[in-house]
């Protein structure tokens, strides 16, 4: 009796571990190996640290090794043949292009970086819209039902007054309308749960089960700080897309300086072996080769100065570019600072209009049985009630994401603070 009884255990923490919903961190754990938005950007990642080796290799020396082998032949029948082979080596000492070409190589790869890191913050953000967009879809479904339950119940309540000669017709007719209007939200709010999971099978690259939602009456902890300035500083210094503007200021910066390297010297050590021999008349011999050689650009066609202006007109885009990115962050931060303050102060008024809609619901239903109340006051109150807690539900969401929407603003988004999120579902 006792193994039955394990047994019984054991499988029963099986089935509930099976029919487990995904949460939000799982869900975004699947969206990191599937989704392909994310997987390009890490490629291009692997693809612009490359350029820093790239760069590297104008300061590094290179080594050439050429050759060939010839045969001549005379008219008096003397043939000659011959072989020779090079070996040349050239090592830069001043190439000012080359330097600014391995500076701007390191900063390529720290763009590179930094434009993965805004991948990553926009990665959790499209997992906690796309599944909190679930979630309220599934709400609105659930909402929609009960409110069409309510209604029947008063369907079949009307109908029987009026069989009884306790009400009119038309209370039936309004009840039926209800009603069907109810079955209609209802195929409405099944097409729109379709779309919301398909854009989450999207991100995650399979179709998403059964989601974990957020437990009943959660709290929700407004932004730290509570000033709205320190986020739009921090969003103006740290946003990732700051980050990066500022990143391609100083490579065009860079540009300029090696553009103008055209009208510099250039000063490289060269070392060479060569080697030659040829068949006849026995001529056969070696060479070495070292020294220093320079070369002095006098006249390039105005090539040079056009690049240098051409340089100078790419900075000040670029420095455009960086204020452009700076005003951006610091609007997205106030946007979000005040979605999530204003959200909160949302949730607050629906969570009271909730208990107030609910009581006016009792109240008119006590009123329509006794006679002072008709059947449109007591199918107002039950609409009222349930948009009102739909409301609600979509209220927490958007504020939960405005509040991961102000810390990317900020830049200081990161997995934790998912994580964190994730602690408010029901698991």
């Amino acid at each position: 009796m006792r193994n039955s009884v394990i047994a019984t255990l054991i499988a029963c923490t099986f089935v509930s571990m099976n029919v487990q919903a995904d949460d939000l961190l799982k869900t975004y754990q699947q969206a990191l190996v599937n989704d392909a938005q994310y997987a390009s950007a890490r490629a291009a990642l692997s693809a612009g640290q490359e350029k820093l080796p790239q760069a590297r290799a104008g300061l590094l020396p290179s080594v050439g090794l050429s050759g060939g082998t010839s045969r001549t032949e005379f008219e008096n029948r003397q043939n000659f043949s011959g072989s020779s082979y090079s070996l040349a080596l050239s090592q830069p000492l001043f190439r000012w292009a080359n330097w600014q070409q391995y500076e701007q190589g390191k900063l390529l790869v720290a763009l590179s970086e930094t434009q993965f890191a805004q991948t990553r913050q926009d990665l959790i953000l499209r997992v906690a819209q796309a599944y909190f967009d679930v979630l309220a879809a599934q709400d609105t479904i659930g909402f929609v039902q009960a409110q069409k339950t309510a209604i029947s119940e008063q369907l079949a309540s009307a109908k029987q007054n009026f069989e009884v000669g306790t009400a009119t017709i038309t209370d039936s007719y309004e009840a039926q309308a209800r009603y069907d209007l109810a079955v209609a939200q209802e195929y409405a709010a099944q097409s729109d749960l379709e779309i919301k999971r398909a854009a989450l099978q999207q991100i995650i690259g399979s179709t998403p089960g059964d989601l974990a939602k957020l437990k009943t009456g959660v709290t929700l902890s407004p932004p730290q700080p509570a000033q709205i300035d320190s986020w739009v500083n921090s969003a103006e210094q740290q946003n990732t897309s700051v980050m990066g503007s500022l990143i391609g200021l100083e490579i065009a910066q860079r540009d300029i300086s090696k553009n103008r390297a055209g009208h510099y010297p250039t000063v490289d050590l060269i070392a060479s072996r060569n080697h030659g021999n040829q068949s006849g008349n026995n001529l056969a011999g070696d060479t070495n080769t070292i020294g220093v050689q320079w070369n002095i650009p006098l006249f390039a066609g105005f090539s040079v100065t056009s690049r240098v202006r051409e340089a100078i007109a790419l900075e000040d885009k670029a420095r455009f570019d960086l204020e452009t990115a700076r005003r951006n962050a610091a609007q997205g931060a106030r946007q979000s600072y005040l979605g999530v303050t204003s959200g909160m102060a949302q949730v607050n008024a629906l969570e009271a209009a909730e208990i107030s809609s609910l009581s006016a619901l009792d109240a008119n239903k006590l009123g329509y049985q006794v006679g002072v109340r008709i059947n449109i006051d007591v199918l107002n109150a039950q609409q009222q009630l349930f948009s009102t807690r739909r409301d609600l539900a979509k209220a927490r969401y958007d504020t939960i994401v405005n509040g991961l929407r102000l810390k990317s603003a900020a830049g200081i988004l990161q997995e934790q603070d998912l994580l964190l999120v994730n602690g408010l579902l029901i698991h």
